[in-house]
Order: structure tokens, then C-alpha cells, then sequence
């Protein structure tokens, strides 16, 4: 297994308070679920068969701040450390939030949609985070990733990085729908490519609405007096 610890940071902008401060509430909850972890899952985990039935709606946004085990915290918390502050920098921290949230909201949209009648609560960002990669997919296609892989460190763009992460997921996703094995079940692979695919779509509109300095090149212009110098 390979993960990202780092990337070429975008110079100046807004700071990514919105970004920081996910990973520092998804880690305090995390800490408090640990003494009531079947209550919290159990109240604040998103059903989809009671979502399709209009009930406990505020599900789809609590079960984002819930996780199941410190691999799933730490997996997730790292993804968004490093792909989510480049991407606040340059929309601006309310733009992110929203963002952000529907990111998660659309990939439980694609989880639900092929689970309409699950019963097994769903939690953790990865619908978030997932939105928050395409974006950064689109954005910042050559960025550096740095990559930990056992005990080498290398780099790559992250458009291979990238999209090598998300083939992974569709395959996954695609193996669940015919018959869950050890690798494929108790994982929520839809919501990870129902929020890439989000992220991707706003990472377009971002990109020409808000470039940043790394993108310059690529427009022939700069849109100055947003904060980006």
C-alpha cells in the first residue's frame, strides 16, 4: 500500500482553515466514539434504507465526521491534509466548505443508489475526500505527490497518482456490484467514485473561475485582487 505525504503547495492565498479544522473535528469525534462507538454509528451513521424512506436525513452529513477504526481515520485525514489545502487556497474557505459537503452529500447519493436497501450505517469522509482529489485532479494535474511506499519515498505527478487511485476504486466498485468478497464488501466504493466524479466537475469550474498561481501559465492571464499572490 502507497500514501501521499506531501505535494507542491500552492504560495500564498487563502489559509486553509476550513481543511485544518476537518481534520482536527474528525479527530476529536473520533476520540469521543471511541467510548460509545456502536451508539454514535448507530445514531449518527447514514441507512440507506432510511434514507430512501425520507428518514434521519441529518445522517448524510453526521456519518461524514464518524469513522470506523484509526486505519480508516489516519487513511482518511492524511488524504485530506495533503489534496485539500491547495484547493481552499485557491476558491476561498467558504467556497471549499460548500464544496466540501457536497462532495460527501453526492457520494452518498451514488452509495445509496446502488444500495437502496442496505441497512448497514455508513460513515467516514472518503465521499468528501474523494471529491476533494478530483478536484485537485483537475487543478493542479502536475503537482508533486510525494509518495511513501513501505520504506521509499518518491514523487510523482499527481495525474498518474491520481488516476491510478481512482482506476483502483472503479475496479473495486465494479467487482462489488456482482458479488462482495474479503476485498470488495464493507467498503463504500461508490461513494469514493460518485464524489470523484463531483470533484472533478467543480475542479473544472474552479480552475477557470478561480487559477492559481501554479495554473497561470495554462490561462496566458491572471486573475488578480483575490488573495492568491
Amino acid at each position: 500500500m502507497f500514501f501521499p505525504i506531501g505535494d507542491d503547495q500552492v504560495k500564498g492565498g487563502h489559509y486553509p482553515i476550513v481543511s485544518y479544522g476537518f481534520i482536527v473535528l474528525n479527530i476529536a469525534i473520533f476520540v469521543y466514539q471511541l467510548q460509545f462507538p456502536d451508539a454514535l454509528v448507530g445514531a449518527f451513521g447514514s441507512v440507506p434504507a432510511e434514507t430512501m424512506r425520507g428518514e434521519n436525513l441529518y445522517t448524510l452529513v453526521t456519518s461524514m465526521f464518524l469513522h470506523g477504526g484509526w486505519a480508516h481515520l489516519i487513511g482518511n485525514m492524511i488524504f485530506l491534509w495533503v489534496f485539500a489545502d491547495n484547493i481552499e487556497a485557491t476558491v476561498g474557505n467558504m467556497r471549499f466548505l460548500v464544496f466540501y459537503l457536497l462532495g460527501g452529500l453526492i457520494g452518498h447519493a451514488v452509495h445509496i443508489y446502488f444500495n437502496v436497501s442496505s441497512i448497514v450505517p455508513t460513515i467516514g469522509a472518503s465521499g468528501a475526500i474523494s471529491a476533494v482529489m478530483g478536484a485537485y485532479l483537475v487543478m493542479f494535474p502536475t503537482s508533486r505527490i510525494k509518495v511513501w511506499f513501505f520504506f521509499i519515498i518518491f514523487r510523482m505527478q499527481a495525474i498518474f497518482f491520481l488516476g491510478f487511485w481512482i482506476a483502483m476504486q472503479w475496479m473495486s466498485g465494479t467487482a462489488s456490484l456482482e458479488v462482495n468478497t474479503a476485498q470488495t464488501g464493507g467498503t463504500a466504493w461508490w461513494a469514493h467514485i460518485g464524489g470523484f466524479a463531483f470533484g472533478v466537475i467543480a475542479g473544472f469550474y474552479f480552475r477557470f473561475q478561480y487559477p492559481s498561481p501554479g495554473n497561470q501559465q495554462a490561462y496566458g492571464h491572471y486573475r488578480g485582487g483575490e488573495g492568491y499572490y
